[in-house]
């Protein structure tokens, strides 16, 4: 059984060190730090996703120097995992990245993606900032840095035993979450008593037909497991139910009048909506309409699909009906998605990103919020401070590019497309991987945490062996044994990472003060508004100079 006290202040060589710098109470940003005498490696690369003050950290200095990294290790290509790899390379990694083919291959075109999207919101901040007096920004990379990153990918085929530094050996197991998502088991020699972690990355939901089952290493000694949906339990669906729920949708989203939006995550679940489309329009004539890919992100991962799409378990690739869909029209160029426009009654949308925060869909949504008529249906996950989270709440106003817009449209979810295995699903995993150490949950919000956690608990695990890191906190293991280090002072104030900041407040806030004060008489209004700007002016004033 393991054992958790405080670390002493020296470690000799056989420590194993884990700082938790992404996905500590919250689901993006994931990067895990290991430290292993003068071995540097990085878990993922991700970048922070949700409110203002997490993506902030996407600009804040790496806390280590990217030149002392000796390897990256990449559990899957989802952005919240991979999209700060580039600016590692830019300030000076040097070292080998370490992927599936096909993560290598969503890479290419994902973190091209993103470095364009930085560039056009960038400029479109920067116009803001400028009419607005405040200082310009600059984006976190660019276009220029694609290429030298994936120059450093080396690619690692599942179950193989793979060196990724001096005396750390790593296995790629299949995850089932995403094409070329992987957990990865490292081994660290130290000495007699060699140390295993295994990472989970990212898991798949069971019952899915397209992606190869989870798998791992059995028995295995400390886990770190993700928590996305560690408080939630969903019935397993046959492919047949889900696509019959989604009729069900599309049904009710075509009585409304209106276009049905999906917002989708351009890499996995755009081409498995895509796929049961299809299929329920072709099978029920009666709800078949024009769809629209607004993403070109989406239609470039589209192509890796159709390569690296084979399922070993089912010997065949489930996305071939994508190399040349009738039913579906692909919009690459930004005129095209400008036509969308002009479209009244049935027609499907499906945009990125996945929670509303950027991309094609943030359009979309401004201009058709407000009309009843207008389906929005989510289907993943949508984080704390996201547009999504925040729609899915059930705010009627919401600010999108600096312009309030009133939610008149019908918002609906459907978690049967998760990519994330549930509560039961999760904790089934783990016990088939008979750990022996600590297990550390991360990639989880607050509730995921706790009740994964008690799940874990009523299945037999001791709760002593249950870590949760916070950020930026550090363990250290030798052998079977955990330490917890000396503390390290977070990048963010305690409980940060898993609530809506002062800029969601704001938005929200504002909101209501327009929608308030013209329903008001004038007298109440000019009453309202000089009590405010006393209040403002007040709390100003109460703060000293610096």
């Amino acid at each position: 059984m393991t054992t958790v006290s405080e670390a002493p202040a020296d470690q000799a060589f056989q420590s194993v060190s884990l700082r938790f710098l992404g996905a500590a109470e919250c689901v993006t940003g994931s990067c895990t730090l290991i430290s292993f005498g003068a071995v540097r490696l990085l878990v993922d690369c991700g970048m922070f996703q949700g409110s203002r003050t997490l993506k902030a950290l996407n600009h804040e200095p790496f806390p280590f120097v990217p030149a002392d990294i000796d390897a990256v290790v990449l559990t899957h290509a989802h952005i919240d995992h991979s999209g700060l790899l580039p600016r590692l390379v830019r300030e000076g990694f040097k070292g080998t990245i370490y992927a599936t083919a096909a993560t290598r291959e969503l890479c290419a075109v994902m973190l091209a993606d993103a470095a364009d999207l930085q560039a056009t919101d960038v400029e479109n901040l920067n116009r803001r900032n400028e009419r607005r007096g405040l200082p310009v920004v600059t984006p976190i990379y660019g276009p220029a840095d694609i290429a030298p990153t994936l120059r450093l990918f080396d690619t690692a085929k599942l179950r193989e035993t793979v060196p990724v530094a001096p005396g750390v050996t790593a296995v790629f197991w299949p995850a089932g979450h995403l094409l070329g998502a992987a957990s990865v088991e490292l081994m660290f020699e130290t000495g007699s008593d060699p140390v295993r972690i295994l990472f989970s990355g990212d898991l798949g939901a069971p019952g899915q037909a397209l992606l190869p089952v989870p798998d791992g290493p059995s028995p295995c000694q400390h886990v770190v497991l993700e928590s996305t949906y560690g408080d939630r339990e969903r019935p397993t669906l046959t492919l047949e139910q889900r696509r019959s729920l989604l009729a069900d949708e599309l049904r009710l989203a075509r009585a409304a009048g209106g276009p049905l939006l999906l917002p989708v995550f351009a890499i996995g679940r755009a081409q498995e909506l895509l796929l049961d489309l299809i299929a329920v329009m072709d099978a029920q004539p009666d709800l078949a309409g024009e769809v629209f890919l607004d993403s070109p992100l989406a239609i470039e991962a589209t192509e890796v699909f159709l390569k690296r799409g084979w399922n070993p378990d089912s010997q065949s690739n489930p996305y071939l009906p994508l190399r040349h869909p009738e039913r579906i029209r692909f919009l690459l160029r930004p005129h095209e998605s400008d036509g969308l426009e002009r479209l009244r009654g049935w027609h499907v949308i499906l945009a990125g990103s996945g929670m509303c925060d950027g991309g094609r869909i943030r359009r979309h949504l401004k201009r058709l919020l407000w009309r009843p008529e207008t389906t929005l249906l989510i289907t993943g996950y949508q984080a704390v401070g996201t547009l999504g989270r925040i729609l899915l709440e059930g705010h009627d106003r919401v600010r999108i590019q600096g312009e309030d817009i009133r939610v008149r449209a019908t918002i609906r979810s459907m978690e049967a497309y998760s990519g994330h295995a549930d509560a039961t699903a999760l904790v089934r995993w783990l016990l088939d991987r008979a750990p022996g150490g600590s297990i550390f949950l991360n990639h989880g919000e607050p509730d995921g945490l706790k009740g994964l956690s008690h799940r874990l608990q009523r299945a037999g695990v001791e709760a002593g062996r249950i870590l949760t890191p916070e950020l930026d906190q550090t363990y250290v293991i030798v052998g079977p044994t955990v330490a917890s280090a000396a503390e390290t002072a977070s990048r963010l104030a305690p409980g940060m990472a898993s609530q809506q900041d002062w800029h969601n407040r704001r938005a929200a806030f504002l909101g209501v003060l327009n929608e308030t004060l013209q329903s008001l008489d004038d007298e109440t209004r000019t009453r309202l508004l000089a009590e405010l700007t006393r209040q403002v002016r007040s709390a100003r004033d109460r703060v000293p100079p610096p």
